[in-house]
């Protein structure tokens, strides 16, 4: 493990991950809670990777099992913890799976009653195996909540539940729930799943400190032709935010007829669209990706320079989580927030809940 850590060229701890590495160590219950792009999936993977191979050079015969449960929002997500747990794990012999909706799921089932080391899924598609009795989780001893804010706002605590309550119980297992935001419901929630745990804030809860935010005041029927000269005069990956599928579309394509190189995000995409569209946007053949905020969490790709808001969020969380894809490990980014004159009140209330200054 420590060669992969080398090769991907990791030299030091962020702050979240030397908070919270000796507590996962030491076997506590956790809750973190950091900035998006600050290291939380290393922090919690390199630890019970760790132990995961302690246990097995002290007890090979123990096979054949899952052993640890990380549950996440979105699909995209899911694919970027499942390609770190396989970079961190390259060298050894430790196997993991990702399951998520939007493909088949019959290589999903064999690798789950193979009994693979490490499940890594939202807790839509696991609910669908665990109906059809090709999971089990009797020897389960991580469960990982990553973004648990998101699950919440998705709508995805009912079957969060339902997924726990079939799991050893608290006493026999290590829960860890990470989030970049702590909101007051995620708290109490939390105290369902985690027994006597940790908890851990790094940073004010916020926007990374090396986020520029900015505002620029369009009329809503300007906004994309604004959009498009202000993409012709900067550089760099831009990440476009827009409320509503059909507007994702829409914009992307105006976006194209303008001579941009734009793909779309939502959730009614094919599972091959909105990875040829992640992908894309990744290796620079999209320039802009326009999304809904199904891409707001989770979305790991370097040098976004800026995260527009089409529109101004309706909520702290929301915009906080959106404009984190830019600044991601130290790194400098712009969020930049278009505001219609109708839309000066949101501004407003937006600016109180965040505790900054957005500047015209």
């Amino acid at each position: 493990m420590l060669e992969a850590i080398r090769t991907r060229g990791f030299h030091s701890t962020t702050p979240i991950q030397s908070a919270v590495i000796p507590f996962i160590m030491s076997g506590d219950d956790l809750i973190g809670c950091a900035a998006t792009g600050t290291g939380k999936t290393a922090a919690f993977l390199l630890p019970i990777l760790n132990r995961m191979l302690k246990a097995r050079a002290a007890a090979p015969e123990e096979r054949g099992y899952t052993r640890v449960l990380i549950l996440a929002p979105t699909r995209e997500l899911c694919v970027q913890i499942a390609d770190d747990v396989e970079g961190f794990t390259y060298h050894t012999d430790i196997t993991s799976v990702a399951v998520y909706g939007g493909v088949e799921m019959g290589p999903q089932e064999r690798a789950l009653k193979s009994g693979v080391d490490i499940v890594i899924a939202t807790p839509g598609r696991l609910m669908d195996h665990m109906r059809s009795k090709t999971v089990g989780f009797t020897k389960l001893d991580t469960l990982v909540l990553d973004e648990a804010d998101r699950m919440m706002d998705m709508g995805f605590w009912p079957d969060v539940r339902r997924i726990v309550a079939t799991l050893p119980d608290s006493a026999a297992r290590q829960t860890l729930l990470f989030s970049a935001t702590m909101a007051e419901d995620v708290m109490k929630l939390g105290d369902e799943l985690v027994r006597e745990a940790k908890y851990v804030q790094v940073g004010s809860n916020g926007a990374a400190k090396t986020i520029k935010h900015a505002v620029e005041s369009v009329p809503s029927a300007q906004k994309t032709e604004w959009l498009a000269k202000f993409l012709r005069r900067t550089d760099g990956p831009v990440l476009v935010f827009v409320r509503t599928k059909s507007g994702a579309e829409r914009l992307a394509r105006k976006l194209a007829s303008f001579g941009l190189k734009a793909a779309a995000l939502h959730a009614d995409r094919t599972q091959q669209q909105r990875t040829q569209a992640v992908e894309g946007f990744r290796s620079g053949t999209y320039r802009v990706l326009v999304a809904t905020d199904v891409a707001a969490r989770g979305l790991d790709i370097d040098g976004i320079t800026h995260v527009v808001n089409y529109e101004v969020p309706h909520n702290r969380e929301t915009y906080v989580h959106r404009v984190g894809r830019t600044g991601r490990a130290e790194a400098t980014g712009t969020a930049l927030t278009l505001v219609a004159p109708e839309e000066l009140r949101a501004l407003e209330a937006l600016q109180r809940s965040v505790g900054i200054a957005l500047q015209e």
